[in-house]
């Protein structure tokens, strides 16, 4: 499968498989165009100056219009057809604004009215934001206020959350889902760097730190690497990759110290124009976001300035893809399914703390994800797009998340209800549940996230008995929670719950035996038969189970692993389940497979890194993951 997901243009030889897979996962590059646009500044004397180029080839800047008033240190934000600048420092008495005005990319002429930061006026704002929803800094020393708008339309910007820190003069970078912002300066330089999700309203969240404390940079961003570059006294460039946390590396060098520059980007090419350096520069360079290096020439604003801000109809924020509608009654991350296997196909472990990959409708051994910050004995539960994992820990309540398409460590993404471990998971495309488990004694707890969404779990219901080592199985309606142990003794209970409904669960039947079984199993299931592998009652067993989920009634027997396993992982893309790790007396490695559909023993598909017990799978296109 082409690794479409970290590139951000359409060009190249495709197989018509991964063009698909790209279009129903909504990754398929729809470039808005290349068309840079820089206003405002500081030249000495505030601009109302817009300059425009084209980021994809080099040259000078030519006239695009007037703001509507002369001002510096002011922010701007792009969707596909429009620039628009608010804020920012001005002559008037006081010297800040709160004015919001916009062009559209297609056309020159000056600029119009779109609205007010609210009773916000302010200057040195960060930026980042997709094709609909704009979230920025309030951009004053001492506040640490958070607001949005919507670029499509006209009005004033609401409140969002705040920082993690309050800060000015802060530097904002952007996938289509995530906005960072780093940097910054009160009362002293800041190496801070913190996020927010875009589609929920919330408090950014602790990212990592810049290689050295700065303000007066400026970042851009392709749809999966933030760069941050110039400031007070450094030449260098720095990134970090969007959908992970972590600290920035060291990526090449300006020309020079730029201070306050404006900055743009195709999505694979930067550009840094003017800034002081420190007389104040016309010059414009680049670099390409893919590779990093020094900046080479670019060409020359059509006047020299500082403190201008700029964007493009072509940013990573803009990445949005595919606008039309999904076939129903597809698990996501599968357009099609000739011969059975689905073309959405990442399955993802924890082998440990770190994560591993692998592509489930091929053989072969697990490679490098990221890592998560701890392990332990928990549950992993996933969407289309992200995979959500509880440590699985008496003493720790976190969650961290990761996003499919593109390689990083886990964030932090909320606590559970209750500290426990030995829990199952289950998931539908928007909900996911975490069953039983021990605290230390075996507990009845169902609690609930909306993955999409960043933020603390919800009590669910309670399971009809309370034990752990549970394992979760499920398609996208219904919820099963399977075996388990509480004192004295294992349970073989089945039990589901309606994924879309909290409340108490409800018996479904029996295992063929008693055994815990401490294996995520949603990954492992189609939208119609949920599978049990192993487990153990005593010693781990080979034996393979199954459900059917439309109906009630006892497990069936599939078929035999290929070896005595229990505390493995399980993934699968709804036709084929993958089973990782565990232990049989000693750590393994192994990962089977079986093929849902059909009754037979296991086979050998690969391995994991690394021999481990305690794994959780998950997968961008399991069985709960229909239309």
């Amino acid at each position: 499968m082409a690794n479409f997901p970290q590139f951000d243009d359409n060009v190249g030889v495709w197989k018509l498989k991964d063009v698909n897979n790209a279009v129903s996962g909504g990754y398929w590059r729809t470039l808005g165009g290349s068309r840079f646009v820089v206003g405002g500044g500081f030249a000495p004397g505030y601009s109302n100056v817009i300059d425009f180029s084209n980021v994809a080839s080099a040259g000078n800047a030519a006239d695009f219009g007037d703001l509507t008033l002369a001002k510096g240190e002011n922010g701007c934000a792009s969707n596909f057809t429009r620039a628009i600048w608010f804020g920012g420092n001005i002559a008037a008495d006081p010297n800040t604004t709160n004015i919001i005005d916009y062009v559209t990319f297609s056309t020159t002429g000056n600029a119009a009215d779109f609205g007010d930061l609210g009773a916000v006026a302010t200057r040195s704002t960060g930026v980042s934001g997709n094709a609909i929803r704009v979230v920025a800094t309030e951009g004053n020393a001492d506040a640490d206020q958070l607001m949005y708008f919507n670029p499509t339309s006209t009005g004033n910007a609401v409140d969002f959350g705040n920082l993690s820190q309050a800060r000015n003069y802060v530097a904002g970078m952007t996938s289509p889902t995530r906005g960072v912002f780093a940097g910054g300066f009160s009362p002293t330089l800041r190496d801070t760097i913190d996020f927010v999700e875009i589609a929920t309203l919330g408090n950014a969240i602790d990212f990592g730190n810049l290689v050295t404390a700065d303000r007066k940079g400026m970042s851009t961003s392709s749809s999966t690497r933030g760069v941050y570059g110039g400031g007070l006294s450094a030449t260098l460039t720095q990134f970090l990759t969007i959908a992970s946390a972590g600290n920035t590396t060291d990526y090449g060098d300006l020309s020079s110290v730029r201070i306050e520059p404006a900055t743009g980007t195709n999505s694979v090419r930067a550009v840094f124009a003017g800034g002081q350096v420190p007389g104040v520069s016309n010059i414009m360079e680049q670099f390409e976001i893919p590779t990093g290096g020094n900046a080479v020439d670019f060409g020359d604003l059509s006047a020299a300035r500082y403190s201008a801000s700029g964007n493009t109809n072509s940013h990573g924020g803009l990445n949005d893809g595919y606008q039309g509608t999904r076939g129903a009654n597809l698990p996501y991350g599968n357009i099609v399914r000739f011969g059975g296997i689905g073309v959405g196909d990442l399955a993802m472990f924890n082998n440990g703390a770190a994560l591993e990959t692998l592509q489930i409708s091929t053989l072969g051994n697990a490679v490098n994800f990221g890592t998560l910050s701890a392990n332990g004995n928990g549950a992993g539960v996933s969407s289309n797009t992200r995979a959500v994992y509880h440590f699985g820990s008496v003493d720790n309540s976190t969650m961290e998340y990761v996003e499919f398409q593109s390689k990083g460590n886990g964030a932090d993404f909320g606590d559970v209800t209750v500290d426990r471990q030995n829990l199952g998971g289950v998931a539908s495309h928007v909900r996911g549940v975490l069953l039983g488990g021990e605290e230390p004694g075996g507990s009845d707890t169902m609690d609930y996230i909306t993955i999409a969404t960043i933020g603390n779990a919800t009590d669910f219901g309670n399971l009809t008995v309370a034990r752990g080592n549970t394992a979760g199985l499920g398609n996208n309606t219904r919820g099963i929670c399977v075996g388990g142990y509480v004192s004295p003794g294992y349970r073989n209970e089945i039990e589901y719950i309606t994924i879309a409904n909290t409340g108490n669960a409800t018996d479904f039947g029996d295992m063929l035996a008693v055994k815990a079984l401490s294996m995520d199993g949603t990954g492992g299931s189609s939208t119609t038969r949920g599978i049990i592998y192993g487990g153990y009652a005593g010693s781990a067993g080979n034996v393979i189970e199954y459900i059917t989920f439309a109906s009630t009634g006892n497990s069936t027997d599939f078929g035999d692993a290929t070896a005595n396993i229990q505390s493995g992982g399980a993934s699968g893309n709804g036709v084929r389940g993958l089973y990782a790790g565990g232990t049989g007396g000693s750590n393994v490695k192994n990962i089977d497979f079986i093929t849902i559909a059909t009754t037979a023993n296991a086979a050998d598909f690969g391995d994991l890194s690394t021999e481990n017990q305690s794994i959780n799978g998950t997968s961008n296109c399991h069985g709960g993951l229909s239309a």
